[in-house]
This record gives C-alpha cells, sequence and structure tokens, in this order.
C-alpha cells in the first residue's frame, strides 16, 4: 500500500501552527517583519471585519493557505475592531532582532485581547466601564463577579438568578466568562445577550478562588473586604483572575482590593423594568434614556460613577440626605461651583492612566496628563477644605496632594513628552549627565566636525580638506593628491582614489565610537529611566485611585445641582414613610424632547398604603397614560440616587423595589409571544412586592381575547390590594370596566388623562383628574393616525352598533336579576345560589399548597361574597 505523501510545510507555518494550537479559541495576529498576518479561518474572519484584502500564501502549492495583514504601525487601528466584533485576539510577536539570528526569528503570544479584556484606547469608551465578568452556577444561588482591568473595580454578588440577571443587564458586561458544564444553563436563564467564554469546570472551586484572591491581595483572608462570606462569589472571582493569567495580564497591582455590591442597600429593580424605563438606552433606534439627559458630568469617572448610582439608587435615608445636601451647597455656591467646574476640565482619566501605569501600558505623554490632572486636584481640595459645609469638607481632606508625585513627575519628564518611548527627547534634563552628555554629543555632532575641520585646516595648511562617513570604515578625511605630501605622519591612510586619498585619526576614531553609539545609548537610557519612574508612580497607585473616587463623587454631584439649575428640578423631601406625594410632576425625557415653546403638562400623583394604594388610570392611546407611570418611577430614582427632581414638589417615603410593566415587549425569538412575556413579567413582579414597593402596571391582559385581559387585569388589582403588603400601584388600562373596582375595594381609586371633545376629534389636555373614563376613544386616535375616510367611517357604525347591542343585553340581564333577587328577598334557602359558589369555591381550594396570604386572601373574597349577599 503506498504511503501518503506527507504535505510540505515551511519553517515559519509549523512555529505558526506550534503556537496556534495553543491558541485555539483566538484569532492570532502573528508578526512576519512590518506586518501582522492571519492564515486560514482567521484570514477569513479578518478579512471580513476588517475589509482587507484577502489572499493566498503558497498559491498553487500543497501548503496553499489563506492570506490577510496589515502593517504593524496600524494595530492599534484594527485591533479595536476584532475585538468590538466578539473576537478574542492574541497578539504574536518577534521576540529577537532578525538581524542577531541566522535562523527563523523566535516568536511568542505577548497579549491576549478579549473583549472584556483590554486597556486600549480605542476599544474603551471614557464613560463606561469595560467589564469582565463570571457567573457561578450552584444548586440554590448563582455568584457573579465583574472586573474593570482599565480601571481596577472589581466587584462580587451572590444571589438568585434573578438577581444575577438584573445585574448582569445593569453592568453589561463586555465578556461573560462561564463554566463549561453550565454552557445550556446559562443560556437559557440569560439568553445570548453577551460574548461568553467557557473555561474547564476545574476553575470554578472554592479553594482554587479563595485562594486566587488572597494570593492577589497578599492576604491570608478576605474579611478585610467585606465579602468572607459571599462564597460564590469567590468563585467568579478566582475564575476571573484565572483568565487575567491566562491573556497574560500579569501586571495588575493596581487591581487592590474586591468590593461586594450589598443587595440591601440599593433599590431592586429588575431588567424588565430597567429595560421599560429606558434608563440607559431606549427601545427604539432613535430614543433618548434617562442617562443621555441626566448625565452633565465632565469627568469620564464622573460619567462611570453615574451610571453605577443610576444601576443601584440608595435605601439608605442618611446617606440619600448627604447627597441632597452637597448638591444644595453646589448650587448656593457659585464661587465653588465655577472653581470645581473648570477643574474638573483639566483632569484626564486619571483611574484609566493610572491602571496604564501598573501594566507598563503608560506612555510618557500620558504620565504628563496624570502630573497634570493631579495638579488640577490641588484647586478643588483647597476651596473644599476652606467651605464651612462639614461633608464638603471632609471630601476635600480625603483629597491627597500628591505632591511629591507631581514634582518627581515634572523634574523627570518634558511637558511635550512624546507618545513613544522609543521615539526619545521624553526624559528631562538634569535628570541624568550621562544622558545630558550624550545628548549633547548627538546635538552637538555637525559643530564638533566643523571645529574639528577648521582646526586640521588651519594646521596642515590643507585648503581642500573634507570630513565625510561611509559604511565601509566610517568617518574620514579626503586630501586631494596635490596637497598629499602636507598630511601629518599620524594620519592613517585607509583608501586611494584617482584623485585623492582619505585618512583616519585617532580623534576621528574615538568621536565616530561616541556619535555612533550616543542614539542607541540614549535610547536605551530613556527607556530606563522611564521604566525607574514607572516603578515610582506604582506606590501612588492607591491615593491616585481614592483622587479618582472622590472626583468622580464631586463631579455627579456637580452633574445633579447643573440638571437642577436647567431643568428647574426641586430638593425632594426623603422620610421614612411609605407615602409618595407628587405636585406638578414632569417626565425628565419627555420634556426635553418638546418642540420650542410647547409646555410640558405636570400632573400630581399621591400614592398610600391607607386610601390610595392603587390608581386606576383610564384614558385614549397617546392620552400620556404611560409618561404618568413612568415619570412617578423615574422621580423616585432620581430622589433615591441623591438628585433633585422635575416637580413643583415632592415627598418620597423610601421605596425599595421598583417594578414594571409597561408596553409590550415581545420575547418571539425565543418562542414566547407577547402576552406570555407579560405573564412572566407580571408573575414576577406579584411574588416579589413588598410594603415599599412601587407597582407600574401597563395595560395588564391586553395580549389576549377581551374578557380573558378583563379578567386577569381585575385578578392581579385585586391581588395588589388584598395582598398584606399593600404594595402602592399604578394600573393604566383600556378596560373601563375596572372602575368598578372601586366600589369593592377601598383602597383603589379611579382616575383618567383627559381629553376635549370637539365635533370631530379630540384634544388631549394629557391631565390626571378624578373619576374614571369609559370611553377609549380608539377611533379618533385612528383617525389622528392618518387612517383612510372609509375606515373610520366603517368603524364609527360598526362601533355604535355594538354599543346598542350590548346595551339591550345589559337591560335584559339587569330585569332577569331584579326578577331573581325578589324572588330571594323573602327567605334564605340551603341551596342559595351564593352558597353554592361559596361551598364550590372552598371544596376546590387546595388547602395542602394553600400559602398563609393565599389564605387570608380567599378568606376576604368568601367574606365580599357574604357581604354582596
Amino acid at each position: 500500500m503506498a504511503k501518503t505523501k506527507a504535505k510540505k510545510v515551511t519553517p515559519l507555518m509549523q512555529q505558526y501552527n506550534g503556537i496556534k494550537t495553543k491558541y485555539p479559541d483566538a484569532m492570532l495576529l502573528f508578526r512576519v517583519g512590518d506586518f501582522y498576518e492571519t492564515f486560514g479561518e482567521d484570514a477569513i474572519k479578518a478579512s471580513e471585519v476588517l475589509g482587507i484584502v484577502l489572499t493566498k500564501r503558497g498559491n498553487g502549492s500543497e501548503s496553499e493557505t489563506a492570506l490577510a495583514g496589515f502593517p504593524h504601525h496600524s494595530l492599534n487601528t484594527y485591533l479595536p475592531k476584532l475585538v468590538k466584533a466578539g473576537y478574542r485576539v492574541a497578539i504574536c510577536d518577534q521576540l529577537e532582532d532578525p538581524k542577531m539570528t541566522k535562523t527563523i526569528v523566535k516568536r511568542g503570544v505577548t497579549e491576549l485581547v478579549t473583549p472584556g479584556v483590554s486597556l486600549n484606547d480605542e476599544v474603551l469608551q471614557s464613560k463606561t466601564n469595560n467589564f469582565l465578568a463570571a457567573v457561578h452556577f450552584d444548586k440554590k444561588q448563582l455568584g457573579v463577579s465583574f472586573l474593570d482591568v482599565s480601571t481596577g473595580e472589581f466587584l462580587v454578588a451572590q444571589g438568585n438568578e434573578s438577581y444575577i440577571d438584573k445585574l448582569l443587564q445593569n453592568f453589561s458586561p463586555s465578556e461573560v466568562l462561564v463554566q463549561k458544564q453550565y454552557k445550556q444553563r446559562f443560556l437559557e436563564q440569560f439568553t445570548n445577550r453577551f460574548h461568553t467564554f467557557y473555561l474547564e469546570d476545574w476553575v470554578f472551586q472554592k479553594d482554587y478562588g479563595y485562594e486566587n484572591l488572597t494570593s492577589h491581595f497578599k492576604v491570608k483572608n478576605l474579611k478585610g473586604f467585606g465579602v468572607e462570606d459571599i462564597t460564590h462569589g469567590i468563585v467568579a472571582a478566582g475564575a476571573v483572575l484565572y483568565y487575567l493569567s491566562e491573556t497574560q495580564h500579569n501586571k495588575i497591582e493596581h487591581i487592590q482590593r474586591v468590593n461586594r455590591i450589598a443587595e440591601d442597600n440599593y433599590i431592586w429593580m429588575d431588567r424588565f423594568t430597567v429595560r421599560n424605563l429606558e434608563l440607559y438606552g431606549g427601545n427604539s433606534v432613535n430614543s433618548v434614556s434617562l442617562l443621555d439627559v441626566i448625565d452633565k458630568t465632565i469627568s469620564p469617572m464622573g460619567g462611570r460613577l453615574l451610571k453605577r448610582w443610576l444601576a443601584l439608587p440608595l435605601k439608605n435615608l442618611e446617606e440619600i440626605k448627604e447627597r441632597h445636601e452637597l448638591v444644595k451647597f453646589l448650587i448656593d455656591s457659585d464661587t465653588f461651583f465655577e472653581t470645581v467646574s473648570y477643574q474638573l476640565k483639566q483632569i484626564s482619566d486619571i483611574e484609566r492612566l493610572v491602571s496604564k501605569v501598573a501594566t507598563g501600558k503608560v506612555s510618557p505623554r500620558e504620565v504628563v496628563l496624570l502630573k497634570n490632572s493631579l495638579k488640577a486636584i490641588l484647586p478643588i481640595k483647597e476651596a473644599a477644605e476652606k467651605t464651612e459645609n462639614t461633608a464638603v469638607k471632609s471630601l476635600g481632606n480625603q483629597l491627597h496632594n500628591c505632591n511629591d508625585l507631581i514634582e518627581k513627575i515634572n523634574i523627570t519628564v518634558f511637558e511635550d513628552a512624546p507618545v513613544n518611548i522609543n521615539k526619545g527627547n521624553a526624559i528631562a534634563n538634569g535628570v541624568s549627565e550621562e544622558l545630558d552628555e550624550l545628548r549633547n554629543i548627538a546635538n552637538s555632532g555637525k559643530d564638533y566636525l566643523d571645529n574639528m575641520l577648521a582646526r586640521e585646516t588651519e594646521r596642515t595648511g590643507i585648503p581642500s580638506l573634507k570630513i565625510a562617513f561611509n559604511n565601509v570604515f566610517g568617518y574620514y578625511i579626503e586630501v586631494r593628491n596635490t596637497h598629499k605630501d602636507k598630511v601629518p605622519s599620524e594620519w592613517i591612510r585607509k583608501q586611494t582614489l584617482v584623485n585623492a586619498e582619505r585618512y583616519i585619526t585617532e580623534e576621528l576614531k574615538e568621536y565616530e565610537t561616541k556619535i555612533l553609539g550616543a542614539e542607541e545609548k540614549i535610547q536605551a537610557l530613556e527607556v530606563a529611566l522611564f521604566g525607574q519612574l514607572i516603578e515610582y508612580i506604582i506606590n501612588f497607585v492607591q491615593p491616585i485611585q481614592e483622587n479618582a473616587q472622590i472626583i468622580a463623587k464631586i463631579d455627579c454631584l456637580l452633574s445633579f445641582s447643573k440638571l437642577a439649575i436647567d431643568n428647574n428640578y426641586v430638593r425632594p423631601t426623603v422620610d421614612e414613610t411609605t407615602d409618595i406625594e407628587i405636585k406638578n410632576g414632569r417626565h425628565p425625557v419627555i420634556e426635553k424632547q418638546l418642540q420650542i415653546g410647547e409646555e410640558y403638562i405636570a400632573n400630581d400623583v399621591v400614592l398610600n398604603r391607607n386610601q390610595q394604594q392603587i390608581i386606576m388610570i383610564t384614558g385614549p392611546n397617546m392620552s400620556g397614560k404611560s409618561a404618568i407611570l413612568r415619570q412617578t418611577a423615574l422621580i423616585v430614582l432620581l430622589a433615591q440616587m441623591g438628585s433633585y427632581v422635575p416637580a413643583q414638589q415632592a415627598r418620597i417615603g423610601i421605596v425599595d423595589k421598583i417594578f414594571t410593566r409597561v408596553g409590550a415587549s415581545d420575547n418571539i425569538s425565543m418562542g414566547e409571544s407577547t402576552f406570555m412575556v407579560e405573564m412572566n413579567e407580571t408573575a414576577s413582579i406579584l411574588n416579589n412586592i413588598s410594603d415599599r414597593s412601587l407597582v407600574l402596571l401597563d395595560e395588564i391582559g391586553r395580549g389576549t381575547s377581551t374578557y380573558d385581559g378583563i379578567s386577569i387585569a381585575w385578578s392581579i388589582a385585586e391581588y395588589l390590594h388584598e395582598h398584606p403588603s399593600k404594595a402602592k400601584t399604578l394600573f393604566a388600562t383600556h378596560y373601563h370596566e375596572l372602575n368598578e373596582m372601586t366600589t369593592t375595594f377601598k383602597r383603589i381609586k379611579n382616575f383618567n388623562v383627559s381629553v376635549k371633545e370637539l365635533k370631530d376629534s379630540i384634544i388631549f389636555l394629557r391631565k390626571l383628574v378624578s373619576g374614571g373614563s369609559n370611553h377609549s376613544f380608539g377611533i379618533h386616535v385612528a383617525k389622528l393616525a392618518g387612517m383612510p375616510n372609509q375606515v373610520i367611517h366603517r368603524a364609527n357604525k360598526i362601533l355604535k352598533q355594538l354599543e346598542e347591542s350590548h346595551s339591550h343585553k345589559e337591560v335584559e340581564e339587569t330585569l332577569k336579576d331584579v326578577q331573581h333577587q325578589e324572588m330571594q328577598m323573602s327567605f334564605f334557602q340551603l341551596d342559595d345560589p351564593l352558597l353554592e359558589d361559596i361551598r364550590e369555591e372552598i371544596l376546590t381550594t387546595n388547602i395542602d399548597t394553600l400559602t398563609p396570604i393565599e389564605a387570608l386572601m380567599k378568606l376576604n373574597e368568601i367574606k365580599r361574597m357574604l357581604t354582596k349577599k
């Protein structure tokens, strides 16, 4: 049997294949000379994402393979595109000078860049964290950790699947690490919203995670960080640190602590609520989010912190009041306000700059930016310390002046230092005598040669001397043949030409050694001195990070004060009650989208657990029901973030959970109907309400038939009313039949968004008034939408017929009810239909599965049936 001829592989491709085998899940950028090349499948993907030419290596030969590449100096242009497309990219560099070897150049992966692990400015967004997350699954609880390697922020938490889902939604990680065996479970629970990477099961072990963290932080236990008891979170955090080492990110001194996300400290919002309230992004392409409107921050650190505050609104009354006090101080103190505003504009992203220092990725120019930023903090510190306000003074005291570091950078690096240390002229004069001397030689070379030429011309009397250089024997003196008899005896002849002789001298050779080595030595010396400076700066990582956090906080509070001044927001009263009283509240986003001259119609909302627990809001489409629901939630959120609010007056009793079921949000792609999604979200609300919850329900039940919808909506409203928590609820509905509930349920009140009827049209007044509406105005809305007249005309005729028909049936039913009641009034029989209904209700109730709350509600229901009798 003939042997199969082995495929011929070149030494270069052998080397490539060996390295690629170690990184099968990454796109390998393979440095060949001045280019980064990709081969095979990588080349096909790279050409598609980057729009570069796809060609072939070894065209027509046995080793033919796809090839696509780009110049090495364009790495910062192309790398971000690959990472943003979700690829993990292994950068393989030449580890030795090709001139120094006669065999194939040694190569190796120097960095593995992934969507969640990047320090590249082009990949990162200034006001957005770039989180790498890990999720650890256990039987009852899940652990999660978030790390932004570009800022050093490291967070852990644990809880049920709903809590982890909410955190993933809020922190929006660029990449999520998951245990291989739980791949399917992750997709089922969290869908495919994230770039995921699956790690071996052994990485997700408690002991391994604990050891990873204690080893990194150089501590015996994690009690000092307050995360000792978050077992599942520790496992997830350990997986994150493992992934950093696997991606060649070993210089991570800037990750100095790990913080817990304490679930009990913040308002609970599930991901449906975050999406429905459009906190970070709208549900349509051009929509404006709450963050777009409230973000007046100046610094990148402030922008990132504001997102965190929006994701985690406070429940602690003292912390909320402190933020409100600080906002008030900034509004009232013009001079301090102006000082802080001006200085913040001079501050670069020091949080990311110091991370670059720790990871060895910082440039000389960035070090200068760091120094200037630290200098810009000093006037803020000084102004804060001079104020009489205790909280502001405290912030000033917490800021570090870093004077020693500022001075060190100032005397070490030129103010106009280059982007790349290898370009030279970064280290200042006076830092190193050797460097100054070498620079003097390099810079004064021409003058030195001119002086030597003049001196030798005068000494020898040869008028046509010339000093030049070639690659064969370096610097030389050229003498024309007519004057060669005047050449001094100590000159050494090196070359004879037709008309001249070339000589070298001892002085020229000494100078040549100096001048040729100077540039190379300058570069090596500058790199070494810059490295020493970086080692010095690393000692200041903690104070710089603390400064960044305080500056971020000041920036957020300044943003709140600007927001209040520009948009006429007021300071809310936040207290321990469970009441919500908003006078002339406005929707912060919608009011900014109005046409010039158009005024937002403000509305009052009063909710409490004693008299007005559930507000049933009726009114036509487009009248503003949804806006009233959303603005109530957003005012509560802003208040508990520490911001002023868009209202004339507001009193907010601390809210611990906000639930929304607003608008249709299909999950058709996952095989779920609108109605199924609606019921899932509503079930989640009903199973998690508390006595401090705020519930917003919009058009519940409209995804099914009318009578089904009315029944479900009625039942849900009844459940909320009878539930011991008495959760405050805004319930917008098309079902006017629900207005009847107020006669039976004392804490349900009817309101409607008023409209003004003209002859053939309506005007939306957008004002919430007491009382229910019995008309949906659907045909009027259709007309406003531009529906053809014949459709409108026909709809009106059909409506009239249906209303008349419905009316006749109602009369008949009412007559029958009256007759039946007259027959029953004289005696109360055992076979009374009411008793039969009660008997049926009790017999069909499964007592074994009934919760205490459901039992109380069932008893209430039977009591109401008897009361009606």
